[in-house]
């Protein structure tokens, strides 16, 4: 029996579910797969959501139309805006979730998108016409025809497990690895290897010495993931915990690493930097006696808790000999040890940035399968995935971000032009325009472009547009009303200000460090006037996005000039106007690469590594420019 679909996606995890609701939301008929239906968007790792960068991901997800931000929102048990001490282009906001009801809330969600359905089954075979995907077979056999496909594997693909000199076959703890797909795609030319990484210890709570560790709070201000919800935090609020490895527990991790498979030749892929294995870390920082952990909570009921910065391979008895070392754990109990695992992915210089391969017409990849590490990454990657897919089978130009429009957009592009030799993780730091792609204003830089595509919705544009017109209303204000120095200058000496000389426009004096809008309103009642004129249920969120906007308008334009200028090489494009193995004027490296890339742009091609400036110019000139 055969059953048709416009899409199909393989795999439910966060990548698989942003795919599947945006192709589905657009209008596409679309089949999520997945291996077991209880598991749907299971966080794997640490139950949590965002982080530096990760958080604007999450942010630009929610502003384009996807859910993890709704959903995190909803199961939140703990949020905090990280980076609070630096700029606002800095700001990250990260939340703990209740990892149940996380996959609980996901799938009431997915269940009730018109035009999706799900199966419970694994994808053993692509299905292949006139080098296009038409479909996929299953483990039961069954044929499922369509327009495209999107693979969203995550760690499954022939994924193995390590703890110590154990191997267990599998996709993550008690869940069947998949097998057939890489080997398929393998034979099609499309380049695979294998990359590793890792998950801690979960720890019984009651077995915790609480007191011998130091809390942290979350924080229950205005700040949340999604543009849409209003409402405050749904579930109660718990606190993260800290405390510190030391001697004694690197000691016993010492003894264990003849035993670690990260260090006796077991495991030969490529594992994470910037999340690196207790092992890892005890060898690289030899000379620290002490490492950070944090004992972070799964759900707002269950005892059992993550404890992040203690991944780790190695032998069960080893991993709680050295907790017990830690002395908030000296009697430890845990409800399974950490392991390793490896798992393939494919070369991501063999994508567009729509994310359809280039061997393949009308197959996507999304999620770790290209080399990324994260939720938030696979998710911002499914969205973009789901989309051209519905977009090849409806017909419309290809959908993409660039690195000045979305940190998305700095992922894909990073991912496709300069791939990856470790798990890809975002950092504020890989963005150039990062003043411009702040947390705050995702939803202005992104939310009428999804409008315009069909996913966003009339009402999240409105929303929008009210938003708009009450920062611009604040911004107007401030810009033209004048302030006198008898007025406010005594009020001004208290806030730990100088006062003014003469008189100025409250923006002005809003360009001070120690004054804000809020502290400003409390001195002159006119503008505390026209703030109450902000929408109530979003005033804090709309009062700080008018805020940064004044204080930091100098830096933002002259950022917004760089991009501009750089965009005029975005326009300039080379896809298929030069053989470049027969350019000798270019570098031997120069041409492997411009070749294997093929870059649509001379941007791209510039940011390519090993490509030198001259190799550019040489290109600009034979086009004549």
């Amino acid at each position: 029996m055969t059953f048709n679909y416009d899409v199909i996606v393989v795999g439910a995890g966060h990548a698989g579910c942003e795919a599947a609701a945006a192709a589905a939301n657009l209008g596409s008929k679309t089949l999520l797969i997945t291996m077991d239906m209880n598991k749907i968007a299971q966080m794997s790792c640490n139950p949590a959501v965002g982080g530096i960068a990760k958080g604007q991901i999450v942010r630009e997800i929610d502003a384009m139309g996807g859910y993890m931000g709704i959903v995190t929102d909803r199961t939140a048990i703990q949020f905090r805006m990280l980076n609070r001490s630096k700029g606002p282009a800095m700001w990250s906001p990260r939340a703990q979730s209740d990892r149940a009801r996380f996959i609980e809330c996901w799938r009431g969600i997915l269940e009730n998108i018109p035009n999706l359905s799900l199966w419970q089954d694994d994808v053993r075979e692509l299905l292949l016409e006139n080098g296009e995907a038409r479909g996929v077979r299953t483990g039961m056999n069954v044929e499922f025809r369509a327009k495209a496909v999107v693979l969203t594997n995550g760690t499954f693909l022939n994924g193995l497990m390590h703890i110590g000199k154990t191997q267990i076959r599998g996709g993550r703890i008690a869940e069947p690895a998949s097998t057939g797909l890489t080997e398929q795609l393998r034979s099609l030319g499309i380049r695979t290897d294998r990359m590793k990484t890792g998950t801690p210890v979960r720890i019984d709570a009651r077995s915790v010495h609480f007191e011998e560790m130091t809390e942290q709070p979350g924080e229950n201000d205005f700040h949340k993931f999604s543009y849409l919800d209003t409402e405050r935090r749904r579930l109660r609020q718990l606190s993260c915990w800290t405390t510190f490895t030391n001697e004694a527990c690197h000691a016993i991790l010492r003894e264990g690493l003849p035993d670690s498979p990260l260090y006796n030749g077991q495991i030969k892929s490529i594992g994470p930097r910037y999340c690196p294995s207790i092992e890892t870390k005890i060898v690289t920082f030899a000379d620290k006696p002490q490492h950070q952990l944090f004992l972070e909570p799964e759900g707002e009921t269950t005892q059992e808790y993550y404890l992040n910065g203690f991944s780790s391979s190695l032998p069960l008895d080893i991993q709680l000999q050295a907790l017990q070392a830690i002395p908030a754990f000296r009697d430890v109990q845990i409800y399974r040890p950490g392991y390793a695992i490896e798992y393939d992915f494919f070369d991501p210089t063999q994508l567009k940035h729509t994310l359809e391969t280039k061997p393949i017409r009308n197959l996507f990849f999304a999620g770790q399968i290209n080399g990324t590490t994260g939720y938030e990454e696979a998710g911002g990657q499914g969205l973009i995935a789901g989309i051209n897919a519905h977009i090849n089978c409806h017909g419309g130009e290809p959908f993409t971000l660039r690195r000045d429009e979305a940190y998305i957009g700095v992922l894909i592009d990073d991912l496709v032009t300069k791939g990856v030799d470790e798990p890809y993780r975002m950092f504020t730091s890989r963005a150039e325009y990062r003043i411009l792609l702040r947390q705050d204003n995702a939803d202005m830089r992104l939310t009428e472009k999804s409008y315009r595509l069909g996913l966003a919705t009339r009402s999240r544009y409105d929303s929008l547009e009210e938003k708009k017109m009450s920062r611009d209303a604040i911004i107007h204000f401030a810009e033209n009303y004048s302030v006198k120095p008898a007025y406010i200058n005594s009020g001004l000496e208290k806030l730990g200000t100088t006062p003014l000389s003469h008189g100025c426009k409250l923006v002005d004096i809003l360009l001070r460090p120690q004054i804000s809008l809020e502290n400003l309103a409390e001195l002159i009642p006119v503008l505390h006037t026209e703030l109450d004129k902000v929408p109530s249920s979003r005033k804090e969120e709309i009062i700080e996005a008018a805020e940064i906007l004044m204080k930091y308008s100098g830096y933002i334009k002259r950022e917004q000039i760089i991009a501009d200028k750089i965009n005029r090489l975005e326009n300039i494009h080379i896809k298929g106007k030069f053989d470049y193995n027969t350019i000798q004027s270019l570098s031997t490296e120069a041409r492997q690469k411009l070749t294997r890339i093929d870059p649509e742009t001379i941007a791209q091609a510039s940011r390519i590594p090993g490509i030198s400036p001259n190799d550019i110019n040489i290109l600009l000139v034979l086009l004549g420019r």
